[in-house]
C-alpha cells in the first residue's frame, strides 16, 4: 500500500470538511447572508464544488482524489479498485473527516459569537433538522438518488473514454448541482466522511441521524457502479485508480 495515497485522502477529506462545511456553518449557523436562504444554498454548493475541483487537480495525481467513501465504494463495486486498497481509503477518509470537523470546530470556538448548540457545524439531518422537514425515509431516498448521480458522474468522467483533463471540472460541477437541490432537503451528504465528522462534534440529533447519511450514500454508490458497468465500454475501463 502506498501511504502517500492514504495521506492524500486523509488530507483531502480534511480540507473538504474545513472549507466546505465551514462555509455551510457560516451560511446557515451564523446566517451571514441574512434572511436569504437561497444565497446560503448557492454559496455552500459552490464551496463544496470548487474545493473539490481544486483538490482533484492537486491530489488527483497521487490518490485519484476520492475524498469520499461513496466514491471509493463506487470504484470498488465497478471493479476499478481493489477491495483492500478501497478499505484503506475509507479509513483514511473517515479519519480525515473527523479530524477536519474538530479542526473546524476549534477554529470557530475562537469567536465569542460561536456556540455549538446554536450554530452547529453544518451537520446533515431530516425531520426538524431539515429545512423542508423531509422524513427519515425521504432523506434516505434523497441521499441514495443524489449520491448515485454524483458517483455516476465521477465514474464516467474518469473513464478512459472521457474527455481527458476535464474530469475535475465535471466532478466539481456535479457536486455543486446535487447540493443545490439537496441542501433544503437534507443539507446534502453524498459523502459519509463529510457527515460523520460534524455529527460526532455536534452530537445529539445530528449523531442519532447520521446513520442515514452513511448508509444511503453507500447504497447510491453501488447503484452508480451498476449503471457504469452496464453503460461503460469495459475495454476502455481503468482497473485501479
Amino acid at each position: 500500500m502506498d501511504f502517500r495515497k492514504l495521506a492524500a485522502e486523509f488530507l483531502g477529506t480534511l480540507v473538504l470538511v474545513v472549507i466546505a462545511v465551514g462555509v455551510a456553518t457560516e451560511s446557515f449557523g451564523f446566517r451571514l447572508f441574512g434572511l436569504s436562504f437561497a444565497a446560503g444554498v448557492v454559496a455552500t454548493a459552490l464551496a463544496f464544488g470548487l474545493v473539490l475541483v481544486a483538490l482533484v487537480y492537486a491530489i488527483g495525481p497521487i490518490s485519484g482524489c476520492h475524498v469520499n467513501p461513496a466514491v471509493t465504494l463506487g470504484f470498488v463495486a465497478s471493479g476499478r479498485m481493489k477491495l483492500v486498497e478501497g478499505v484503506s481509503y475509507l479509513v483514511a477518509q473517515f479519519a480525515g473527516g473527523i479530524v477536519g470537523a474538530y479542526l473546524l470546530y476549534w477554529m470557530f470556538t475562537t469567536s465569542p459569537l460561536y456556540h455549538k448548540s446554536i450554530q452547529g457545524l453544518g451537520a446533515d439531518g431530516y425531520g426538524h433538522a431539515s429545512r423542508l422537514f423531509v422524513s427519515e425515509g425521504g432523506a434516505f431516498l434523497v441521499e441514495v438518488v443524489l449520491t448515485a448521480v454524483f458517483v455516476m458522474v465521477v465514474l464516467f468522467a474518469t473513464h478512459k473514454a472521457a474527455i481527458q483533463g476535464a474530469a475535475g471540472v465535471a466532478i466539481g460541477f456535479a457536486l455543486v448541482i446535487v447540493h443545490l437541490i439537496g441542501i433544503p432537503l437534507t443539507g446534502t451528504s453524498v459523502n459519509p466522511a463529510r457527515s460523520l465528522g460534524p455529527a460526532i462534534v455536534v452530537g445529539g440529533t445530528a449523531l442519532s441521524q447520521v446513520w442515514v447519511f452513511i448508509v444511503a450514500p453507500l447504497v447510491g454508490a453501488v447503484i452508480a457502479a451498476l449503471i457504469h458497468l452496464v453503460l461503460a465500454d469495459r475495454s476502455k475501463d481503468v482497473v485501479v485508480v
